[in-house]
């Protein structure tokens, strides 16, 4: 359930370092509009076990993270990490440049620092679901694997062209087709084999407790959709954007999804 509102503990303001070195205004106005809303304990860790450390120590306030989509991941994944019946209620202050809030922008913060910060004060929590790998790293918002314009990817051996696969996706129907199995996790469906060439692999979530979302693009246009509690995808070397991070190369990853496994303040 949504709630409003500074919780009876206060805040604890988590101030990323690469925050304070490269926008220090944002951050000062972002830290005046949260001390006068609320009881707000000011921090500003210098590396990231500091971070780690403080989020651990924050007792019942609710931390309010100033900084940009690495700094709401790095944030997130430890709340993720702990365990027992704890809060995993976050709010977000983005600074940054714009190429480092994208998955700020897609989650619905507002990217001004003060309108961020009011929405911190007095916004509305609303639960979020989670996707973690196998290798405990989490997805807060989704992923994709795609593949790369077909001229590009012929002149290179096959690492350069799995690089390429992912960082240039390409206008519709140029794409070179990556062999993959796809197998998603309710009913044992298997949405692609490595015998049927894919374009592009998608896995959202979708609304807060629902299945996440699967959509595979087989070479030839059609889409393949299926909802699932996990999704396994395999074959040869393949890198993916987790909220728009590349990762990898790997060549087997599952994402199990964690429905309301946390939760983001959000203008009302």
């Amino acid at each position: 359930m949504s709630h409003a509102g500074a919780p009876v503990g206060g805040l604890l303001v988590l101030v990323d370092p690469v925050a304070r070195r490269l926008d220090g205004e944002s951050v000062r106005i972002a830290k005046d509009v949260l001390s006068a809303g609320a009881a707000a304990k000011i921090c500003l860790p210098d590396s990231q076990e500091e971070f780690a450390r403080a989020l651990a120590r924050r007792g019942h306030r609710r931390p309010v993270i100033v900084g940009d989509d690495r700094a709401l991941v790095r944030a997130v994944t430890l709340l993720h990490r702990e365990r027992g019946p704890v809060e995993r209620a976050v709010s977000l202050v983005p600074v940054g440049p714009a190429g480092s809030l994208a998955l700020a922008r897609s989650l619905g913060v507002p990217l001004s620092a003060v309108l961020a910060a009011r929405a911190a004060l007095d916004g509305v929590s609303r639960p979020r679901d989670l996707l973690v790998d196998d290798s405990d790293g989490v997805v807060l918002g989704g992923l994709r694997i795609a593949g790369a314009p077909a001229g590009a990817a012929a002149r290179r051996g096959g690492g350069y062209r799995s690089l390429l696969r992912t960082l240039l996706p390409g206008p519709a129907g140029a794409a070179a087709p990556h062999r993959l199995r796809v197998e998603v996790r309710v009913d044992g469906v298997v949405l692609a084999d490595v015998d049927q060439p894919v374009e592009d692999v998608s896995v959202r979530t979708g609304e807060a407790g629902g299945p996440a979302e699967v959509v595979v693009r087989v070479a030839g246009g059609a889409a393949l959709v299926g909802r699932a509690e996990a999704v396994t995808v395999s074959g040869a070397d393949f890198r993916y954007r987790a909220d728009h991070v590349l990762t990898g190369p790997v060549r087997r990853r599952t994402w199990t999804h964690h429905p309301a496994a946390w939760s983001l303040t959000l203008p009302r």
